[in-house]
């Protein structure tokens, strides 16, 4: 997923969680507003090819996920813990370089924010959502397959962020938002009843449940960012991720110690802490790094643009890498809900 648990505030919100974001997943954070003027074109190039790098890898934590299931005892709550504490480590020593250049202009708001007990509140309940949205992901992937479980989730996340934001906030959805969410509610009618078992994976439905759990974890996350950042207490993205990760770990430790096992089963071991060890770098510690180091060269709406190479690169992967095959219905509702993320309010 979604590997990205913060996605941009909507009206111009696209997928992208956390992530994942919270994983994405899925799972991208909130996009900095400050961008300075006096980067060049090459800066902005380099900058979306490393948002693209970002995104690529994000597509491919659904996949490194679907092949740890295949040869580990481990469900997707223990490779979601994982993750989390992997992620969360490597974020932590990666920190003192992003914030040479990204913590100029959150820290003073940074520092009171976390003083107060609302503070603290509200980062313990994104951590157990970014937990919920990155684990039910995971479990979507399982049981409907990488392409069905990401693209349901990348594409209900953001529709139902508008719906919330709606609700919370009154922003006007237009005829263009309203002709968005008919488009997401087409492309996910199409997945949960055009898919057949044989198509993706065991239990498409019960898949397709879980990606709507995640994406509603996910615009959870979206909601309560874009609140903060109304309220002037937005704090520094990449401190919300580690935080939300280091949290999320926390949660999920005791609930996958009593679900299953902790560690890969022996004879698949090192192939196993091999993929771990992965999802923990690559799709997360690194991404997270790429990814916040360019946001303020390039705009949200050119980063939101670049997200969609993270289902791409999952679809991709799908068909190519595990043999995923999707019925005729199944594709016209993957294109159906890439098009409604294309076609979200600016």
């Amino acid at each position: 997923m979604p590997s990205l648990p913060v996605r941009s505030p909507l009206p111009a919100s696209r997928p992208a969680r956390p992530r994942g974001t919270a994983d994405s997943p899925s799972e991208a954070p909130s996009h900095s507003p400050h961008l300075s003027p006096s980067h060049s074109p090459v800066q902005r190039r380099r900058a979306l090819l490393t948002i693209g790098l970002a995104a690529v890898s994000w597509g491919t934590a659904g996949a490194a996920a679907a092949v740890l299931h295949r040869i580990s005892d481990l469900g997707p709550i223990t490779v979601s813990c994982w993750r989390f504490a992997l992620g969360a480590l490597l974020l932590l020593g990666a920190r003192p370089l992003v914030h040479r250049t990204a913590a100029r202009t959150t820290r003073d708001r940074s520092d009171q924010g976390r003083r107060s007990g609302r503070r603290l509140l509200l980062t313990l309940g994104t951590g157990l959502l970014m937990a919920t949205f990155q684990t039910c992901y995971l479990a979507s992937v399982d049981l409907a397959g990488l392409a069905l479980g990401t693209t349901a989730t990348l594409g209900a996340a953001p529709v139902l962020t508008a719906l919330g934001a709606r609700v919370l906030f009154g922003e006007r959805l237009g005829r263009r938002g309203g002709g968005t969410i008919v488009l997401a509610l087409t492309g996910l009618a199409l997945l949960a009843f055009g898919s057949g078992p044989s198509a993706s994976g065991p239990e498409p439905l019960w898949g397709l449940l879980c990606a709507l759990g995640s994406a509603a974890g996910s615009a959870a996350i979206n909601l309560i960012g874009q609140a903060q950042a109304r309220s002037g207490r937005a704090g520094d993205p990449y401190d919300r991720a580690l935080a939300g990760f280091t949290v999320g770990a926390v949660c999920l430790l005791p609930v996958a110690a009593a679900t299953g096992p902790l560690l890969p089963a022996p004879h698949h071991l090192l192939a196993a802490a091999a993929l771990l060890g992965y999802l923990g770098a690559v799709p997360t510690a690194l991404a997270y790094a790429l990814f916040f180091a360019a946001l303020s060269v390039v705009r949200a709406t050119a980063v939101s643009v670049v997200m969609m190479l993270e289902p791409v690169a999952a679809l991709l992967l799908a068909v190519g890498l595990l043999g995923e095959q999707l019925t005729l219905a199944a594709a016209c509702g993957t294109a159906t809900l890439l098009a409604a993320v294309l076609l979200l309010p600016e």
